[in-house]
């Protein structure tokens, strides 16, 4: 088959169902080589929704390398009989051959449906929907956090696409996890199908690109990305564990590499997958971002983990060799107020997003809770153990007198159990409770990364209320 008549069975199939065909460029339906295969196995998406456009995305799964055109078109129908937009652009090697498109000139708070071609190919058909303006009565969200492929099904994301009132489908990060086959929540991966590709760690942009590809074969994660746009931010495992912006818990330079390299080659391949708007493509780092859904809220994407976040403390190097917690030095460095979890950069630019917006509700959309978590210190450090402690407070419920050592384990000044959360910066903590409380905003925050429910009351230092979190559970 040659290039002429692949291009005449693209018109011919992409015709089916559209009366704008003359619309579409016939540039749209091949590229540099002849009697190529495609495919598009990984999906549809969409994504960043403002009130006149949307990222829609796609990846070309196709024989050959050579660079490829593909075509695009958006609709006010299902059936494409109201085509509103279409044109065409390249893809190839150099990304993947992922393709994203900013489809501009839409109609606020509208639902339509988009699709691609290529080669006589259509892609399965999306539904996105664009933000609305003015009075806003409601906005319904669908929040999503930790999807790990071999830790168990997606049934999460199948549930949530069969909703059909959800307007943005929210992911607070941990998309993918960067882990060998066999490494974290694996146990059961090989009897569920669901063993990680490639079985080493990812590290290298061909690594992380191979995770994303088998991560897209899921069929619930392509039901939901085609039922919905989403708006995402990266997580740590993205790139790895624990990652702060100069390095990460499960990085070894000795064996792994400049942590520079790692983090390029993993943003770059995040950009490529994800359908995600560059706020600034000269630093693609930079990926915190707003959303105004009229008057009613104003979603501010947050990013607390890659661009300003200082390494975190380890409560195992405040505790001596007598096995004594030194306090006073732990409560010097986690109150540091030069620590930053956001960076300086992101925070003025948080205060800016907050103070200029007239919306009734301000909602961080971030990765780790912000809510203090304080226990005492022998439990998280674990020299006491859970039932130990919980015996102790029921002897004071039944008025039993304690021994010395149980008196002292009672008194024991608590510590935070997560200091890869908010609890770890302090500073950077009050500086946002502050700023909803001087701007007088009302303030719900959003967190994933745990794999749990959680509902809090926020409060400053003083004790005066600011705002509300929401802490989401994992998909897997």
């Amino acid at each position: 088959m040659n290039q002429s008549h692949s291009r005449r069975n693209f018109i011919r199939t992409f015709s089916l169902g559209t009366v704008a065909v003359s619309t579409l460029p016939l540039a749209a339906c091949g590229g540099d080589g002849d009697d190529r295969t495609v495919s598009f196995a990984h999906g549809v998406a969409s994504g960043d929704p403002l009130t006149d456009r949307v990222i829609l995305w796609t990846r070309i799964t196709a024989t050959g390398t050579a660079d490829i055109d593909v075509g695009w078109e958006i609709s006010e129908t299902s059936d494409f009989s109201r085509t509103v937009a279409s044109g065409s652009l390249r893809t190839g090697p150099a990304s993947d051959f992922t393709v994203k498109v900013d489809a501009t000139g839409l109609t606020a708070n509208r639902s339509y449906f988009y699709r691609f071609g290529c080669y006589g190919q259509l892609s399965p058909v999306g539904r996105t929907k664009t933000l609305p303006t003015g009075s806003v009565s409601r906005v319904r969200f669908a929040v999503f956090s930790c999807s790990n492929y071999p830790a168990g099904y997606f049934n999460v994301y199948a549930d949530a696409a069969r909703f059909d009132d959800i307007d943005v489908g929210l992911h607070l990060g941990d998309y993918i996890y960067e882990y060998a086959a066999g490494g974290y929540a694996s146990q059961n991966a090989g009897t569920l199908g669901r063993v990680s590709k490639p079985a080493t760690e990812i590290i290298t942009l061909t690594d992380y690109r191979i995770r994303f590809q088998q991560y897209r074969t899921d069929p619930d994660l392509q039901a939901v990305h085609a039922r919905m746009p989403f708006i995402a931010v990266w997580d740590d495992h993205e790139l790895t564990n624990d990652t702060w912006s100069g390095g990460a818990e499960n990085h070894d330079p000795a064996t792994e590499g400049l942590w520079s390299a790692r983090r390029q080659m993993a943003i770059q391949a995040y950009h490529e997958w994800m359908p995600i708007r560059v706020p600034n493509t000269a630093q693609p780092d930079k990926i915190y971002r707003s959303f105004d859904f009229g008057n009613l809220i104003s979603l501010h994407m947050l990013d607390t983990r890659v661009i300003g976040r200082d390494k975190q403390l380890a409560l195992a190097s405040y505790v001596g060799a007598d096995r004594s917690f030194n306090s006073a030095a732990f409560t010097a460095d986690v109150t540091n107020p030069a620590r930053q979890l956001m960076g300086a950069e992101q925070t003025t630019w948080l205060r800016n997003q907050m103070s200029k917006s007239t919306a009734t509700w301000q909602i961080l959309g971030q990765q780790v809770l912000m809510a203090r978590m304080l226990l005492p210190a022998p439990m998280v450090l674990g020299t006491t153990g859970y039932p130990a402690y919980f015996a102790i407070a029921a002897k004071v419920k039944a008025g039993v007198a304690l021994s010395a050592a149980e008196q002292q384990l009672l008194t024991t000044t608590p510590v935070p159990y997560n200091l890869d959360a908010w609890d770890g910066y302090h500073a950077a903590r009050e500086t946002v409770l502050n700023m909803a409380q001087t701007l007088n905003k009302n303030m719900v925050v959003l967190a994933g990364d745990t794999h749990n429910a959680w509902a809090s009351d926020l409060a400053d230092q003083q004790g005066r209320a600011v705002g509300v979190e929401f802490g989401v559970p994992a998909v897997t």
